[in-house]
C-alpha cells in the first residue's frame, strides 16, 4: 500500500493554460465519452482546426483522471517529434513505466516493447498532434496492446485518420471554437491583465474578438501583442489585420494546408478566394468543370478541418480563408497579374490600367 501510494505522488498533473476559459464543461462532455466505468479499452479521438485548443483540451482531462490507471503518458507534438519514432516509443514506456529504462533499437521493436509491457496494464496514453498512421501504428496500434479498462486518446486535424485507425464515431469529439462570451473572457484576460489604468475603446476590443471568431490561438497571441498597448496602436493592428494575417496565427493554421496534395490545395484556395458561403451544389458542378474529383476533394477538405458543411453550403472560420487568400497573395506580392487567382476589384484595376493588358485566368 506504501509503495502503491508513493507511485502515485510521482505522478504529476501537466499545466494546461495561463487562462483555461471554457475548458471545464468540455471536460465534462469528455469523461461521458471515456466512460471510465466501462471496464473495456476504449480509444477517443478529439479533432479540429489548428489553434481551437484540442492540445489544451487533452491535458486537461489528463489532470482531470490520470490518477484512476495504473499509468499514464502524454506525448506532445507528435507530428513535430516524428522523424524519432524511436524515441517517442521510449518516452511512452518511461512515462507509463515510472522512469525505468528500456533499450529500444528500432521501431518495430519498440512496438512490441509497449505491446509486452503494457497488455496487462490500465493506462492512460494520450498522442498529441498525430497526422500519419506511421504514428499511430508505432505508438498505439490497437486495442490489444493495452490492459482492460485502458484508455487512449489522439488529437489531430484529420477526422479521417481516427475513422482508418478504428475509432467509433460515437467516440469522436470535434473541438470547437468558443462561444462569443468566452471568447471574450480569454481575450480580455490576455489584453488587461487585470490593469484598469488602460481604457480601450469597446469597439477596439469588440473588433479583435471578432477578427478572431472564437479561435483561442489568436485570442491569445494578438491579447498578448495588444497588451499595454493604446487605442492608436490597436487601431493600426486592426487595419493591418484586415490586410493581412498575423503570422505566429497563419503558420499554424497553414499546416494542415501544406499537409495537402495539389489538387485539394487548388480545391481549396478556390473555396477559399471565390466560393466560401456558396451552395456546395454549385460549388461542386463549377470546379468539376476545371477537371477537379470535387466529391472526395470536399470530403477531405471538411475532414482536415479546414472547411464545414453547413446547410448545403460550404463555409470556413474567417482566418482559415484569410490564410488562403494569403497563400495566393504571396505567389507575388507586387504583380496581381502574376498571381494564379484574383477576387479584389483593385487588382483586376492594377492589370488593366496597366500598359499591356493580358488575359488572365480566374
Amino acid at each position: 500500500m506504501v509503495h502503491e501510494i508513493s507511485i502515485q505522488l510521482d505522478r504529476t498533473p501537466l499545466d494546461v493554460a495561463k487562462y483555461p476559459v471554457g475548458i471545464d464543461s468540455q471536460v465534462q462532455v469528455l469523461r461521458k465519452i471515456l466512460n471510465l466505468q466501462y471496464e473495456d479499452k476504449v480509444m477517443v479521438g478529439l479533432w479540429g482546426k489548428g489553434g481551437v485548443g484540442k492540445t489544451t483540451l487533452a491535458k486537461a482531462i489528463y489532470n482531470a483522471v490520470f490518477r484512476e490507471f495504473q499509468g499514464s503518458s502524454f506525448l506532445e507534438r507528435v507530428r513535430e517529434n516524428s522523424s524519432d519514432l524511436v524515441r517517442l516509443q521510449k518516452k511512452l514506456l518511461s512515462e507509463v513505466l515510472l522512469g525505468k529504462k528500456l533499450a529500444i533499437y528500432n521501431v518495430s521493436g519498440g512496438s512490441r516493447l509497449i505491446q509486452d509491457r503494457l497488455c496487462n496494464k490500465k493506462v492512460l496514453i494520450i498522442l498529441d498532434d498525430v497526422d500519419d498512421k506511421c504514428q499511430l501504428n508505432a505508438l498505439a496500434r490497437c486495442y490489444e496492446w493495452f490492459g482492460k479498462g485502458s484508455r487512449i486518446i489522439f488529437t489531430t486535424r484529420n477526422r479521417h485518420l481516427l475513422t482508418s485507425h478504428g475509432v467509433d464515431w460515437n467516440h469522436m469529439h470535434e473541438v470547437k471554437a468558443l462561444e462569443n462570451g468566452e471568447a471574450l473572457e480569454l481575450f480580455r484576460k490576455h489584453a488587461f491583465l487585470g490593469n484598469k489604468k488602460i481604457e480601450i475603446r469597446s469597439n477596439l476590443v469588440d473588433g479583435v474578438v471578432h477578427y478572431a471568431k472564437g479561435l483561442p490561438l489568436a485570442l491569445e497571441v494578438l491579447g498578448s501583442f495588444l497588451c499595454g498597448r493604446g487605442e492608436e496602436e490597436w487601431e493600426s493592428t486592426l487595419q493591418k489585420l484586415a490586410k493581412s494575417p498575423y503570422k505566429e496565427i497563419d503558420d499554424v493554421l497553414k499546416v494542415s494546408f501544406d499537409g495537402l496534395e495539389n489538387e485539394e490545395k487548388e480545391i481549396f484556395l478556390d473555396i477559399a478566394c471565390f466560393f466560401k458561403g456558396q451552395g456546395t451544389k454549385h460549388i461542386t458542378k463549377v470546379l468539376e468543370s476545371c477537371d477537379f474529383a470535387v466529391i472526395i476533394g470536399v470530403k477531405i477538405l471538411i475532414e482536415r478541418s479546414l472547411i464545414s458543411e453547413e446547410k448545403g453550403t460550404l463555409q470556413m472560420h474567417d482566418l482559415i480563408q484569410l490564410m488562403g487568400m494569403n497563400i495566393v497573395k504571396e505567389e507575388c506580392r507586387d504583380n496581381p497579374g502574376k498571381r494564379s487567382r484574383l477576387w479584389l476589384w483593385d487588382d483586376f484595376l492594377h492589370i488593366l490600367s496597366g500598359n499591356a493588358v493580358r488575359l488572365v485566368n480566374v
